[in-house]
């Protein structure tokens, strides 16, 4: 299925502001500034594998190799869309950084 313009752009934008969003709060709630960044794996394999998360412990090698067969059939705008919340979390850690470093005691 092809993906025009304007909806990738969108889609893009989203997923950087929800995962900055889930980042920010997550890093002020637990004061771990990497958390969402660590957690994003587990998320993304979550978007995109469509097998239980339990599977993965009790069939570790048809379930990883399923899983890597999904990943290498994504398209290019469906990669760009899961890398920009990626970013979206890391721009997170780093914001909570910077205002920790600045003197914010509320991050």
């Amino acid at each position: 299925m092809e993906m025009s313009i304007p909806i990738l752009l969108i889609s893009i934008l989203l997923f950087f502001v929800l995962f900055f969003g889930i980042g920010f709060l997550l890093n002020m709630l637990l004061r771990m500034s990497w958390i969402m960044a660590v957690l994003y794996p587990i998320v993304f394999i979550l978007i995109v594998d469509d097998i239980k998360f339990v599977e993965y412990f009790q069939n570790p090698a048809a379930s990883f190799a399923r899983l890597g067969n999904k990943i290498s059939s994504l398209a290019a705008a469906d990669i760009a869309i899961l890398t920009a919340g990626f970013v979206g979390a890391i721009v997170s850690g780093i914001v909570i950084r910077l205002l920790r470093a600045k003197g914010y005691r509320m991050f």
